[in-house]
């Protein structure tokens, strides 16, 4: 293999695809989700197989290129792309092997949640993963993975039964609980600090017809804290993510709802179909519903809510913080408000996810996800389109999140380039000790460093 980047030479000796800035189709490959991120990488390479991958993170090594490595390329911090280096696109890695008998995939990483969700669910089976169709199920993975299925079946890498992963030193590992258990352990919530993963092994449940759609409600103090208070008290079935908003010109809304604040609930009830009824009614009676789309549905399709968002291109400009609370009651709910009502962006969201389940009874020490016992996940966003608006939206965003009182705590998926001591609270106490010490067994040179980074002692 080169160990200069010759890009003829890595042509011929690869199956996979080479694109750099003189060929077309250069800035379709490395454009990523979040439109602001607009890097020019040296090259783009989409490995044809695991031995390829290998072969680049070598070439990487060997180079010292930087090396960026996309699975969806939903990287708020703009992780899927180097300025000046390699890409490891994973895009042509979709193979996905179901064994509906035993309810186990092997899943190549290329593959987004959608694409695995529809496959699985031609057999009325699921795994859970993320609440967005289009995200790469590799980047998603190594974080943790909180979704539609997070309180009946956990986190995605609860389901998580072994990996394929090439380390740094470009060998091919096979990990699981009992091959490098330290390994597997870091990878459980870790993110892409170890090396990079090119298949899955999960498990399936039984995930066919569920409840679940968009019911949209007026939004009050009383409405947020009621709503919080019965997604915790719900049977662990459903989960239910609340995005309360101000209300742009959506088709399905009635006029009259337009610029007034909306909880707009996303619910998943996996389970039989009439108790799922009968755990969502309290939700329809908060209030008088504004817009009502939740039905019977496959699974599946709750990743098209929203339409096909496949070719779609994400927001020009954002600005986004994400942080754990254990309570939100009537008096939390005012200040979401008056900060939502506060805000200039063209569309300013919180969003609250309700925990608890079957997430919370895996012990924080099992997984390289220590946040298990934390009660609800918060987000808040701002949307807009020039970039020179960003300090205005950015300390819109400070400001509301301080109105929270949070800690350090944050979902390592949900962050953004907000520097070292977000990282660490990520990872708490001895769970960052730990990472630390996996990290430098097995990227002891930190060539994995386009991520939320853990360096080598």
């Amino acid at each position: 293999m080169t160990t200069t980047l010759s890009i003829p030479q890595l042509r011929a000796e690869l199956n996979g695809r080479v694109i750099t800035a003189d060929d077309d189709g250069y800035d379709e490959a490395r454009a990523v989700f979040y439109r602001s991120v607009d890097r020019r990488p040296a090259m783009i390479i989409r490995p044809a197989d695991a031995t390829e991958v290998s072969l680049v993170v070598s070439l990487a090594r060997d180079t010292g290129a930087e090396l960026a490595v996309r699975s969806g390329g939903h990287s708020l911090a703009g992780h899927s792309v180097s300025e000046g280096g390699i890409v490891l696109d994973l895009v042509e890695l979709k193979a996905l092997d179901i064994d509906a008998h035993a309810r186990t995939a092997w899943a190549q990483t290329g593959l987004t949640a959608a694409e695995y969700t529809a496959a699985a669910g031609a057999h009325g089976l699921a795994t859970g993963f993320g609440d967005t169709g289009t995200v790469g199920i590799g980047g998603l993975t190594l974080g943790g993975g909180v979704g539609f299925l997070v309180r009946k079946h956990g986190l995605t890498i609860d389901d998580l039964l072994a990996a394929e992963l090439v380390t740094a030193d470009g060998e091919m590992l096979y990990v699981d609980a009992e091959t490098h258990p330290d390994l597997f352990w870091a990878i459980r919530g870790g993110g892409g600090n170890f090396g990079v993963a090119t298949r899955f092994q999960f498990r399936l449940h039984q995930v066919d017809t569920i409840v679940g759609g968009m019911l949209i409600l007026p939004a009050t103090p009383d409405v947020i804290a009621s709503f919080v208070a019965e997604a915790e008290a719900a049977p662990e079935e459903l989960s239910a993510i609340a995005n309360i908003m101000v209300a742009p010109p959506m088709p399905f809304l009635p006029a009259e709802a337009h610029g007034k604040p909306v909880v707009m609930v996303l619910i998943c009830y996996a389970g039989e179909v009439g108790a799922g009824e009968r755990a969502l009614a309290p939700f329809r009676t908060l209030t008088e519903p504004v817009a009502d789309m939740v039905r019977q549905m496959r699974y599946p399709e709750i990743y098209t809510l929203f339409g096909d968002e496949a070719e779609g291109p994400g927001p020009a400009q954002e600005v986004a913080r994400s942080l754990f609370v254990d309570a939100v009651d009537s008096n939390t709910g005012k200040p979401i408000l008056d900060h939502l009502q506060a805000s200039t962006a063209p569309m300013a969201v919180a969003q609250l996810r309700v925990l608890g389940g079957a997430m919370a009874r895996v012990a924080a020490e099992d997984t390289a996800f220590a946040h298990r016992e934390r009660r609800v996940m918060v987000a808040i966003g701002a949307v807009y389109e020039r970039a020179e608006e960003s300090p205005v939206h950015e300390a819109w965003v400070a400001d509301f999140a301080a109105a929270f009182h949070p800690d350090a705590g944050v979902y390592v998926n949900f962050l953004g380039d907000e520097g070292e001591e977000r990282v660490l609270g990520a990872y708490p106490g001895p769970t960052w000790d730990r990472l630390v010490a996996v990290k430098s067994r097995y990227d002891p040179t930190n060539l994995f460093r386009l991520n939320q980074n853990i360096p080598p002692a």
